[in-house]
């Protein structure tokens, strides 16, 4: 495992998944989002960037690696959308969305620390 393109990787993902969040669910929480549908349709140019980089950063630092990349894109997800569904919309995390962060949190963590 190389650390500096595994760590690019995920910075890459956090950052495509907060702007995905945005994209998406900007629509229930601002006019001008639900007014530009097209505005923000286009903006999945510039996430679709964020994606393949954070996919070539930490498939390099998997070492060649595909499932671990997926694994950590995927958990990475489950956290920022389980954060701010909390936060933005007052959901709550309940004991069930807690489960499902703390297997999202183990997830990423058996694939970047199990040697």
């Amino acid at each position: 495992m190389t650390i500096k393109p595994l760590i690019a990787g995920i910075l890459f993902f956090l950052l495509a998944h907060v702007i995905t969040f945005f994209q998406l669910n900007g629509q229930f929480m601002w006019k001008w989002f639900r007014e530009h549908e097209w505005v923000m349709a286009l903006a999945g140019i510039p996430i679709s960037l964020l994606y393949l980089w954070g996919t070539k950063y930490t498939v390099q630092g998997f070492e060649g690696l595909l499932w671990p990349t997926r694994f950590v894109a995927f958990g990475v997800g489950m956290i920022i959308y389980a954060l701010f569904v909390s936060y933005f919309f007052s959901e709550g995390l309940n004991s069930k969305t807690l489960v499902s962060l703390g297997l999202a949190v183990l997830l990423v963590s058996i694939q970047v620390l199990w040697k």
